[in-house]
């Protein structure tokens, strides 16, 4: 995997290729202070509220001491943002170039990435492990590391809001231009209709792959997510690199890698999927359910951060409380 497949990876980059064959999707500039306000280590405070103060105290020997904190706020951005999500409907699921804070959902209000506003998506990115991977080591684990790396212009992703049944969704492998292998998306559970239907499915997503995709994406050795609608119908949901990078799900990558490793028959790509209840496994996004800001909160190091968290929850309720310490 080198950098430019890397690059070639971004929406920005092959969504104008796959419009029709995917979900509608705006593309808007991130601004310098909003990746700064992501990158930021200290105190949530989410922007775009209508209290956007908080209190803090500082513990002195001899006395106490309290500041007004004020919320960043991004005007411009925050206009273009809204008009966006109302362009898609009014609800949107929010990535980068590369990655959605999957492994956030823990914090969302509903377990769910729809968002509704900036500062959902904005207490999304700021818990996300997957977010700032984009944003500091987008390169990691590239075979020319020492090369320069190409610049990235950063972007915020909103994907018109879809309720996409994770037993129809599957990730596929592409080597030399050629579909090796597709695994079960959400492989840590069992979907009887898998079973029954694989025949049909892996069908499915190999016309798809031969009609529009093959031959037309930038590299010729790459990962996408696809998704088979109640129809039947097959839409590409991502493109990702065929590297170390991508998780192989049902495969690993020393198959994926090696020529002749993975049984295909007459050309037919190798189809896994999860095949009976005995082998359902936890998610893998669960070891991020134990946030650092509820470490912090625990240690006493950073009691504001859950503060900010109920705030936002009294806003989605509609209510307001004061809150003192």
């Amino acid at each position: 995997m080198k950098k430019e497949q890397v690059v070639n990876c971004q929406l920005s980059v092959w969504y104008p290729i796959f419009k029709k064959h995917t979900i509608k999707s705006l593309i808007l500039p991130l601004p310098q202070n909003v990746i700064d306000y992501l990158l930021d280590d200290g105190t949530l405070v989410v922007s775009g509220s209508d209290h956007n103060t908080q209190q803090t105290h500082t513990n002195n020997s001899d006395s106490d001491v309290e500041e007004d904190v004020q919320a960043p706020e991004f005007p411009e951005f925050t206009s273009k943002v809204l008009e966006a999500i109302n362009v898609l409907g009014g609800r949107v699921f929010p990535k980068l170039n590369w990655s959605a804070p999957q492994d956030a959902n823990w914090i969302a209000l509903n377990s769910s990435l729809e968002c509704q506003s900036l500062s959902d998506i904005f207490l999304l990115f700021k818990s996300s492990d997957f977010i700032t991977h984009d944003l500091t080591q987008p390169f990691h684990l590239c075979s020319d590391e020492d090369s320069p790396n190409p610049p990235i212009n950063y972007e915020l992703v909103l994907r018109k809001w879809s309720e996409l049944i994770p037993g129809g969704e599957f990730r596929c492998f592409v080597k030399e231009n050629k579909l090796i292998a597709i695994s079960q998306r959400d492989y840590t559970q069992y979907y009887q209709h898998i079973l029954k239907q694989e025949q049909h499915i892996s069908q499915a997503i190999q016309a798809f792959f031969s009609q529009h995709v093959q031959y037309k994406f930038l590299d010729e050795d790459f990962v996408f997510d696809v998704y088979r609608d109640s129809q039947g119908r097959v839409w590409l949901i991502d493109i990702n690199p065929f590297g170390e990078v991508t998780d192989s799900l049902l495969f690993t990558w020393d198959e994926l890698t090696s020529s002749g490793e993975i049984s295909q028959q007459q050309g037919v790509p190798a189809f896994r999927y999860t095949t009976s209840e005995v082998t359902v496994q936890p998610s893998p996004c669960l070891s991020y359910r134990i946030p650092r800001d509820f470490v912090d909160l625990s240690t006493g190091e950073d009691a504001y951060k859950l503060m900010d968290f109920l705030k936002l929850a009294i806003k989605k309720k509609n209510m307001y409380i004061y809150i003192s310490i």
